[in-house]
């Protein structure tokens, strides 16, 4: 309990030594949130992109899209390969999708319209909207189901018509999904797609091919099966696993965040230097009051916590407000790169703040140690003459 206590005055101690020097403190706080909130925006990013182009063992879905083409605008496969694909051995569904986007380049604000067979979306992804949004969706064919993050992004809800890429559509309602691909697109029957993007041909023809495997472990064998099957045709494929595809299309992307992240080290090391600095002009200027402590009971080791505990409370407080910042301006701007037809999502991460204000303090703590051994080795006298 003494223990306890005696911490409780330090830091009492610590905070109004912080307060005394009002403008020198707020701008250290002010650096250290603003280089833990650019830290943890970099990690949601590079978060989201892990999340999205990383292969696990349990993978089952690999993507059919036509060989040597990179934008959905130029993938053109015909929709009668679906019964082909559907023979080969380890293929246990195989769904047509077109694709239209509002724009090939990466940006974070593209409207991406899938359209796919409306009675098997609705067979697989009956859990993701509501039963009455689902029969809507199924009895209307100009209708929309639309992911949470576009319908937060272009504020749109259900009963509303939206217009983007040439295709206009009616909400037919909202679903939830934890799948990137889902949670920016806006799903379409795919006849309706067809003729949309073929401005009233007969369709036919479909973007990629979605493609279920029985046995992950079989999933490389069944994408080189389907690639032999049409090596020789008129439209020769490509095929990869999906995460391995979002991979390729967001090169750049992964690129960018690569060096975003270098920017997040940088700014965790200014965290660092701003503490020191900090901490160092701040005991220079109470060489007498450390003096008056000193004569007041305080040995080495007491000086040496409240120095710790100054630096503690610095990257503490800063981190905490950096990483509540990113947190929320995270989750509430709900943003999702996006690149030729596909979406990283970046996501809202407690841990990621957690571990921003674990670094500040952790930061901040190691700047402060060579000023407290300093403040523990100082004499009395010393610091009445300075």
């Amino acid at each position: 309990m003494n223990t306890l206590r005696s911490i409780i005055g330090m830091a009492a101690l610590a905070w109004r030594g912080l307060v005394r020097r009002a403008t020198r403190s707020a701008l250290v706080l002010a650096g250290v949130a603003v280089a833990v909130f650019l830290f943890c925006t970099v990690e949601a990013m590079r978060s989201g992109v892990e999340r999205a182009t990383q292969q696990s063992s349990g993978e089952t879905a690999l993507v059919v899209y036509r060989q040597n083409r990179f934008c959905p605008f130029t993938s053109q496969l015909p929709q009668s390969y679906e019964q082909a694909i559907g023979k080969i051995p380890g293929v246990a569904s195989v769904t047509p999708v077109k694709i239209v986007v509002s724009n090939c380049r990466a940006s974070l604000d593209v409207v991406t319209f899938r359209g796919v067979p409306p009675e098997d979306f609705a067979a697989t992804h009956a859990s993701s909207a509501s039963p009455e949004s689902m029969k809507s969706w199924l009895g209307r064919g100009d209708s929309a189901l639309i992911g949470r993050e576009l319908a937060h992004r272009r504020r749109l809800k259900p009963g509303d018509r939206f217009t983007a890429a040439g295709i206009d559509a009616f909400v037919a309602g909202i679903i939830e999904s934890d799948e990137p691909q889902d949670q920016s697109s806006a799903f379409v029957h795919l006849p309706f797609l067809q003729e949309q993007a073929k401005r009233g041909g007969t369709g036919g023809v479909v973007t990629q091919f979605d493609v279920r495997v029985t046995d992950p472990a079989r999933l490389d064998e069944v994408a080189q099966a389907i690639d032999r099957q049409f090596a020789r045709d008129q439209s020769p494929t490509t095929t990869r696993a999906e995460t391995a595809h979002v991979a390729r299309a967001a090169t750049d992307v992964i690129v960018l965040v690569r060096f975003a992240e270098a920017l997040g080290l940088a700014a965790l090391l200014a965290v660092f230097a701003l503490v020191a600095n900090a901490i160092v002009l701040s005991m220079r200027s109470r060489e007498k009051e450390i003096s008056v402590l000193q004569t007041l009971g305080f040995r080495g080791v007491h000086l040496a916590a409240l120095v710790l505990l100054e630096a503690c409370l610095l990257g503490g407080v800063g981190g905490l407000v950096g990483a509540v910042s990113s947190y929320a301006t995270v989750s509430l701007a709900r943003t999702a790169m996006t690149m030729e037809g596909v979406s990283i999502a970046i996501p809202p991460s407690a841990g990621i703040a957690i571990t921003g204000v674990a670094i500040a303090i952790g930061l901040s703590m190691a700047a402060g140690v060579v000023p407290a051994i300093l403040a523990s080795r100082q004499t009395i006298v010393a610091g009445f003459r300075s």
